[in-house]
């Protein structure tokens, strides 16, 4: 693995080796998820919130069907496979590990080869106590450098890959320029579906995504960073969406919590920020025994207690969250409060430690600082 970060140094920079004349640009999302938007503005946080003209839109009701559902959604214009991993080592300490591979359509009609609609982008981070690394890579659908097959499952970009079955067992690799990290996973619980059946609303005039998780996942593994190679193991969540506009146009940004409490229980939760200052929130408390409540808006209470300053702007890395249906008042503290990833779009992820009511720890994403 140390030799493959060496390899992948010089490709791991932005647009690295990509014709950016010969890429097509109609319909796409502005910002997002490929290099091509650059720092381009778009409606909605990078162009989530944009029209979705021709693409297919999320429909209430809709039965998921496993294993259909972990593949991909072509005739949608946004997916994503996540996973997140709290990790600790022999002595003690925390780190977390992230794995995302997104896929962008240009376009709702399907071509092969390289005229493909589909671009791919992944994202890899990972947390130590002192440091943050992080490393994406860009790829074109239908040429095979990048996809995603449902059955049996598999994720992948080049030599990254999330593969197996998330009902089961999976493993996750990855490497950055200065990092990597290889991880098994084993499912100890059943598949949860947000909101109402698998359909998340996002905003007020109800955008919506598809949307489950697995976060019933126990990990192992090795991480790789200059110091060396550290042992590893600790809880991991997947979870996987998909839409064409999740967002509203005026939606800037969003604070996202995944949480592994120590009875058992698990707190998926988000709040989605508006230009005008409202927020828009939805939650789902998840039983040890997997069964899953879904919370609407207004019910889950976010609220910043301090910030730090990250990459030239000032990103809350201390939480107040509370849940009253629930009697849940807790607070996150980051493990590391720098855990930027500057990449496309840039953005906050990194691990967290729960306290107060109830103790755990977690995973916080925040986008739109």
């Amino acid at each position: 693995m140390r030799d493959q970060i060496d390899m992948r140094r010089r490709l791991d920079q932005p647009c690295a080796g990509w014709n950016l004349q010969a890429l097509p640009r109609r319909g796409f999302l502005a910002g997002a998820l490929a290099c091509l938007a650059g720092g381009a503005r778009a409606q909605g946080f990078a162009g989530l919130g944009a029209a979705a003209e021709g693409f297919a839109l999320p429909e209430r009701g809709r039965e998921l069907i496993f294993p259909a559902d972990h593949g991909p959604h072509p005739d949608f214009r946004i997916e994503w496979w996540y996973l997140t991993a709290n990790l600790r080592d022999g002595r003690g300490r925390d780190f977390g590990c992230q794995w995302t591979l997104f896929r962008s359509a240009l376009s709702p009609f399907e071509s092969e080869g390289w005229q493909s609609p589909q671009l791919w982008l992944a994202h890899a981070g990972l947390t130590t106590p002192e440091r943050h690394f992080s490393a994406e890579r860009r790829g074109r659908g239908g040429i095979g450098q990048a996809g995603v097959r449902a059955h049996p499952f598999s994720a992948w970009i080049d030599e990254w890959h999330l593969r197996g079955a998330p009902e089961a067992a999976m493993e996750a690799r990855a490497v950055g320029g200065e990092f990597a990290f290889s991880l098994s996973l084993e499912a100890r619980g059943s598949l949860v579906l947000h909101g109402d059946r698998g359909y998340s609303v996002k905003s007020p005039d109800g955008r919506a995504s598809h949307y489950y998780s697995q976060p019933f996942l126990e990990a192992r593994g090795e991480l790789i960073v200059p110091e060396g190679t550290i042992a590893v193991e600790g809880l991991a969540w997947m979870d996987r969406e998909w839409s064409s506009q999740p967002l509203a146009p005026d939606q800037t940004g969003w604070d996202w919590i995944s949480l592994h409490l120590d009875t058992g229980e698990k707190l998926m939760g988000f709040r989605l920020r508006s230009a005008a200052g409202g927020v828009f929130t939805a939650a789902t408390w998840i039983a040890a025994d997997g069964t899953a409540t879904p919370y609407p808006d207004g019910a889950l209470e976010m609220t910043p207690l301090a910030t730090a300053r990250v990459a030239g702007r000032r990103v809350p890395v201390r939480w107040r969250v509370a849940l009253p249906a629930r009697g849940l008042e807790m607070e996150l503290a980051a493990v590391f409060d720098g855990a930027w990833q500057a990449l496309t779009p840039p953005y906050w992820e990194g691990p967290v430690r729960v306290s107060g009511s109830h103790s755990g720890m977690g995973y916080l994403e925040m986008t739109g600082y």
